[in-house]
């Protein structure tokens, strides 16, 4: 299906560097899990989707069918890898490929301890030939685009010298698109979640960046919390990226098609949205699996409407509970009143 208009077309379940703009679901450690990203594909057709950053060691040598498989349904699906070792990256791209991803990304910007004492993820800021030799590395092996996602800089570098240095390399190596946070990243004194708040965001950075290279795609990502600031952020770069406004209020996901991807006013049907989750619910407890896993990342669906406190309740309790179903998100859905909200809140 392809969505027409402004001299720019999308074709559905493809990530189009080459066509911009493209939204993004930023990867998210712990939340951006393959029951997250069906779930929002329910509510964007055309968001580009990223899985949690998933170590290559760990697709090598671990479970690959638990860390790679996904639903047809979430294209388009870009797989984050963490890494420093060009040949474990290569071959964990190698590995990934029968599962048709439709990017692979490199991390190179998560500060948590974990990829710190990997050496890898905002790490690698402080060796930028090492994630060019990684990236090229990816790309000798890979069909589909390899992207980079970076901070601007970590601890005391300068960014208007260590940005330019980094893109430069990659670029080099063959990356195919840049992402970056717009934020510094300090590997020493702040954790992971001050690293998301406390240090500043440089947007006019990131616009640089892309002034200086205007052939290059480059998106931006950082305390971005609505659709609004998104399409102003457009108006400097190529792509923009949500984290975690769009995962705490998933229903801003209904407006994206139609906002970016040029698609057709579409009243967003609740009521579908219910039964899909409700099936892929019942799928995931067949094989094994528990409502809960689905239900967490619905909780925020409907923040600001008449009984959301009440859905926000059933699906964080009773879904726990033993021997739950899907009747728990039937029971979350029948507690919103629909019929009192503004019509903005319900509608594409």
């Amino acid at each position: 299906m392809t969505a027409q208009g402004g001299g720019t077309s999308v074709t559905e379940g493809k990530a189009h560097y080459s066509n911009g703009p493209v939204f993004s679901v930023a990867p998210m450690i712990d939340w951006t899990d393959r029951h997250c990203r069906y779930f929002h594909r329910q509510i964007s057709r055309n968001a580009l989707l990223y899985t949690e950053m998933v170590v290559a060691d760990a697709i090598i040598y671990g479970p690959r069918e638990r860390l790679l498989s996904f639903d047809a349904a979430e294209h388009p699906v870009a797989l984050q890898l963490g890494g420093s070792d060009p040949a474990k990256l290569a071959e964990a791209v190698r590995i990934a490929a029968p599962y048709g991803y439709d990017e692979i990304n490199l991390n190179v910007g998560c500060p948590s301890d974990r990829v710190q004492s990997g050496t890898f993820g905002a790490c690698l800021m402080l060796t930028p030939e090492v994630v060019a030799e990684c990236v090229r590395a990816m790309k000798a092996v890979s069909a589909v685009p390899v992207t980079v996602k970076c901070r601007i800089g970590v601890d005391e570098q300068d960014p208007e010298a260590a940005l330019p240095d980094l893109i430069t390399r990659v670029l080099d190596a063959g990356a195919d698109a840049i992402w970056i946070h717009a934020r510094k990243a300090w590997l020493k004194g702040l954790s992971p979640k001050e690293n998301r708040e406390i240090p500043p965001l440089d947007y006019e950075m990131v616009y640089r960046m892309k002034q200086r290279w205007p052939d290059v795609f480059i998106g931006i990502n950082g305390g971005i919390h609505t659709l609004e600031e998104a399409q102003a952020h457009l108006g400097h770069v190529d792509g923009v990226m949500l984290g975690r406004a769009a995962y705490q209020n998933a229903a801003i996901l209904a407006e994206v098609d139609q906002r970016f991807y040029l698609a057709p006013a579409r009243e967003m049907d609740w009521d579908q949205l219910r039964d899909r989750m409700m099936a892929y619910a019942q799928a995931h407890i067949d094989n094994g699996g528990r409502v809960q896993h689905i239900a967490r990342h619905m909780v925020g669906l409907f923040t600001g409407l008449p009984g959301a406190r009440r859905y926000r309740q059933i699906l964080s309790t009773d879904a726990t509970k033993p021997g739950a179903g899907p009747e728990v998100i039937a029971a979350a859905f029948a507690a919103v009143d629909f019929s009192a909200a503004p019509a903005e809140a319900l509608s594409a």
